[in-house]
Formats: C-alpha cells, structure tokens, sequence
C-alpha cells in the first residue's frame, strides 16, 4: 500500500478513503503482529508512515463533515 501525500488524499472521494483506510488498518494490523512475533520489519519506518496516513484520513474527513 502507498502511503498518500495530503493533495491524493482531498482528491479522493469519501468512498474510495474510506476504502484505503481499511486497507491500510489491515496492513498496519499485519505489520505490528508480525515485529510482535519477533520478526524484523522490512521497512522500520513503514509503521510510522502508516498510522501517520491514517490520521491524516481521519483529519480530512472530520473537516469535510465540519464544513459541510
């Protein structure tokens, strides 16, 4: 999964977001138990850069409900 600049994230519509959310919660999910198991990432800082995406999705979405 990419992990999305601000601009691709307000492009996309409510739908698709919430689309990429889930898959990145799915990954993110896998990730976390497979370093939980003792396994050495491939990416250390991927983890970050994820749960960092997701709360920009959050973001973008509560101010699309504010100002709507």
């Amino acid at each position: 999964m990419a992990i999305y600049k601000v601009k691709e994230l307000r492009a996309m519509s409510a739908e698709e977001m919430k689309e990429k959310e889930q898959q990145l919660l799915l990954e993110l999910s896998r990730e976390k138990s497979a370093v939980a198991s003792g396994t050495k990432p491939e990416n250390a800082g991927r983890i970050r850069e994820m749960r960092r995406t997701i709360a920009r999705m959050e973001t973008i979405k509560k101010q699309r409900g504010a100002s709507s």
